[in-house]
């Protein structure tokens, strides 16, 4: 208890830190571990078993939002192999380059060393990675199932390597690992039937650490990628989302630990400080730079590539287990562990700078890629066709589902809904929903929204505000000139959206109170057996009697005098 105070002290005010100045939080928690470091204080008795579970429930939850066909795509498994041998065989060039320069702790010609640094850093974050999709809810997207497969294909590569510098192969009972699949099915037919959420939690835990973690560390395989696995053994189920969110809060607290004990694994000295500042300023653009070339190999759009290479383009924590590997083995100095903690924590934080919400960075570098032949992108990843819709909405969750529902059925609009969660875009399709699956902060998305000169309406219901401000701007800057409606949770995001010049603006809480006061109203009447007031030749959605401007056309709601009514 008394090294858990400071350690609890000190992370709060590097989050807040970190949050004062607009940085994600991580950020401060690894520099409170360089400052627990610096101050000499130990790590308290669990840290490292706290950071493991934070890290298994989070490739858990990761495997209960991931489509295992994903693996199966050739821009997946085929572009994380070629990456990788790629990204080694540059690393290996780079650091003989570094060595001649005399960097500390490289040595001209030590090739062995070379080539084990570098395949430690061809490995991109999972931890960072997710939580960079989950910020901006990115998790469906092509880009980023695209690039949690090829972490998946990464952690096979993990496996493989430990096994080899270990000596020691998997066991021959990793054949019964084919047990899992029949306790996940049992597992299944549990979460069918339980409904307390402590419950849900509390099944999640056990699923993660039991037949994942567990059954795999015994056998001799990467007991995460085991979390992993079964995770994507309950995808499938209806609850398997319900369970993610449950164990968000759980998994977040958990990880804070493993940030922690990054910054908290030695303090460093200022020879391991340049050296490591030297591996992220040399590596992390090639690293990049090769994601996007291999992504536009395997006919991805130039948008696309860029995002998953940005993602991708930082240092794993596989760099620090590699280097406790090395070091047992005796092919790598005990020093390298304190060089590549500090150069994965530096990525880290590169990392959220280049990764930043507003994909203003992105947008940049897609300017001056160069250009594609349409017809040679993937299917998957082609511009989508709005046809002549005249309203698009985007995002559809329960609120643009709604707003679909009520334009399509109540006003006999045409309305096509944009989705960029892969999954979402199928289920919608095949309920009858016009779906498209796009991007909708895309520029060259709304360039052909514009260019097609039928769409009037656009309602912005993307569950990201940020997302929600990045379409606005984006439809301003291609000259939209038809009714912008965006939905808004939060006081100052509605404020923020005013002052972009936005008027039609809905605050989603604001809205369900309304909704929640007519329905009471209608369910009371319909107890008392009163007659409905309401005209009976009034139009009626699924709720009941339509109020307020009615459709005349294909204009904006409209009152008697057919001027553009103020909805905001």
């Amino acid at each position: 208890m008394e090294t858990l105070i400071p350690y609890l002290a000190v992370t709060i005010v590097g989050g807040l830190l970190a949050f004062a100045v607009k940085l994600p939080p991580l950020i401060g928690f690894l520099g409170a571990g360089f400052a627990l470091a610096a101050l000499g204080v130990q790590p308290f008795e669990g840290l490292d078993a706290i950071a493991d579970l934070g890290v298994t429930l989070m490739l858990f939850t990761i495997g209960l939002k991931f489509d295992i066909r994903t693996l199966l795509r050739k821009e997946v498994w085929s572009a994380g192999l070629s990456h990788m041998a790629a990204s080694t065989l540059v690393g290996v060039g780079v650091l003989a380059v570094l060595a001649m320069c005399a960097v500390p702790m490289l040595v001209p010609g030590d090739w062995k060393v070379f080539a084990v640094v570098a395949f430690a850093l061809s490995f991109s974050s999972t931890v960072v990675c997710i939580k960079v999709l989950e910020e901006r809810n990115d998790l469906g997207t092509l880009y980023g199932q695209t690039a949690i497969g090829i972490l998946v294909i990464q952690d096979l590569a993990a496996v493989i390597f430990m096994t080899l510098a270990h000596g020691e192969p998997p066991s021959p009972w990793a054949l019964a690992l084919i047990g899992v699949v029949p306790v996940t099915i049992l597992a299944r037919k549990i979460m069918s039937k339980i409904a307390y959420p402590e419950l849900v939690v509390l099944m999640g835990v056990a699923m993660a650490l039991v037949p994942g973690y567990w059954a795999f560390d015994a056998v001799h395989l990467k007991g995460d990628l085991g979390a992993l696995v079964v995770g994507m053994l309950l995808a499938s189920h209806p609850k398997a989302s319900a369970m993610s969110k449950s164990l968000f809060g759980v998994k977040e607290l958990f990880l804070v630990a493993f940030f922690v004990s990054i910054g908290a694994a030695g303090l460093p000295t200022l020879e391991d400080f340049i050296t490591a500042a030297l591996l992220v300023i040399t590596l992390t653009l090639p690293q990049i730079a090769l994601y996007v070339l291999v992504f536009r190999t395997y006919r991805l759009r130039n948008r696309t590539a860029v995002l998953a290479g940005l993602l991708l383009g930082n240092f794993s924590e596989f760099a620090i287990i590699v280097a406790h590997v090395g070091a047992e083995e005796g092919f790598l100095d005990g020093r390298w562990l304190t060089i590549l903690s500090l150069a994965v924590a530096m990525s880290f934080v590169l990392a959220t700078m280049l990764n930043r919400p507003d994909l203003k960075l992105v947008d940049w570098i897609v300017e001056r890629t160069p250009k594609q032949n349409p017809d040679k992108i993937s299917k998957r990843d082609r511009l989508v066709d709005v046809g002549r819709a005249n309203a698009i909405v985007l995002g559809m969750g329960r609120v643009g589902r709604a707003a679909y529902d009520r334009l399509a059925n109540d006003y006999q609009w045409s309305v096509v809904g944009v989705e960029n969660n892969h999954t979402r875009a199928e289920e919608l399709k095949a309920a009858g929903y016009r779906v498209l699956e796009g991007d909708g902060t895309d520029a060259e998305f709304w360039q052909r929204v514009q260019s097609a000169d039928c769409v009037e309406m656009a309602l912005l219901a993307m569950p990201q505000h940020h997302s929600n401000e990045y379409a606005y701007d984006h439809l301003k800057t291609a000259g939209f000139s038809g009714r912008i409606a965006v939905v808004v949770q939060r006081d100052d995001d509605a404020e923020a959206m005013r002052a972009r010049g936005a008027v039609d603006i809905l605050h989603l809480y604001e809205g369900a109170g309304i909704e929640l006061a007519d329905r009471a109203v209608h369910a009371t009447r319909e107890a008392e057996h009163l007659e409905d007031p309401t005209p009976k030749d009034a139009p009626r959605g699924d709720n009941g009697p339509l109020t307020g401007p009615q459709p005349q056309g294909r204009g904006w709601m409209t009152d008697d005098t057919d001027e553009p009514a103020d909805n905001s």
